[in-house]
């Protein structure tokens, strides 16, 4: 709770427009640039490190804006990408956002469902299947994909949008796929998630921790990810506590406290996180 009456929680919510949105754009999840104004995506990830959820107001008036949008009730204020389908990429990103927060929200899910469609058909030959993906991509959303955010979909919005959706034997080989592609997770971390960053104290291994946060929502999550658990537990000092040093302070998963002054409020940060995400696998 005091993180929500804290600094950071103070300085995205002023900024907070009354239809739920923040700044002119809702999309780009980049670090926030000093002097330039939040995306509605940029508040929403910080707000949810510091613990917010869909029963604080700022964020239930972004999930109902979100939901708005997904209905067709309301239009969302961005640029659109000729790049691609930007209708239905707006639909992955609002459907994903919507129930990072609130899981159950009906429109959300039906894509949801639509999108678990896709990841069955390209699994249901025992490991992932590139050609039978884009097929059924484009038959059930009758768009042949095209431009790397499509064809791959191993990024932040699926990821997040899939939880709970998916037969257990596919969410498996997924998550296997997952843990094994050398590009790891766009947008969150770059690097293959089955190998540990080696420096523990460092922004990488804290890019790392959000991807594997990702991840702890899937039922096999705790299977899964037991390597990870074994890493984090090498990592502790001697009081059982953990500290990924100065450099993770990245203004998007840290600082939690006002400050990291004190060697203290950083080494309770650290500790909040990583023992918020073990509860979540069930460690």
């Amino acid at each position: 709770m005091m993180k929500h009456d804290g600094k950071w929680a103070r300085e995205i919510v002023e900024f907070q427009r009354g239809d739920g949105t923040w700044g002119p754009y809702f999309h780009t999840l980049s670090q926030p640039v000093s002097g330039k104004p939040l995306t509605t995506e940029q508040a929403l990830r910080r707000l949810r490190a510091l613990g917010f959820t869909s029963g604080d107001e700022p964020v239930r008036k972004a999930v109902d804006y979100m939901t708005a949008c997904l209905r067709g009730e309301r239009k969302m204020d961005d640029y659109w990408e000729k790049t691609h389908n930007w209708g239905l990429y707006t639909k992955l990103m609002l459907s994903a956002w919507v129930r990072i927060f609130e899981p159950d929200n009906a429109p959300a899910t039906d894509f949801a469902r639509r999108w678990a469609k896709v990841i069955e058909e390209a699994f249901s030959g025992g490991a992932y299947d590139q050609a039978v993906y884009m097929r059924a991509y484009e038959d059930e959303f009758s768009w042949k994909p095209r431009g790397c955010r499509e064809i791959d979909f191993v990024s932040f919005y699926p990821l997040s949008l899939l939880k709970g959706v998916l037969a257990p034997e596919t969410e498996g080989r997924m998550l296997d796929y997952v843990l094994s592609r050398p590009g790891g997770i766009y947008y969150v971390c770059n690097k293959p998630l089955n190998a540990p960053p080696k420096a523990f104290a460092s922004r990488e291994a804290s890019f790392y921790l959000a991807a594997l946060e990702i991840l702890a929502g899937y039922d096999t999550a705790r299977e899964k990810l037991g390597f990870a658990v074994d890493w984090l537990m090498a990592n502790r000092d001697e009081n059982g506590r953990w500290d990924m040093g100065p450099k993770a302070n990245d203004g998007v998963y840290f600082p939690l406290s006002d400050s990291w002054r004190k060697a203290e409020e950083r080494v309770a940060d650290c500790t909040e996180r990583i023992s918020g995400f073990l509860r979540k696998i069930g460690f």
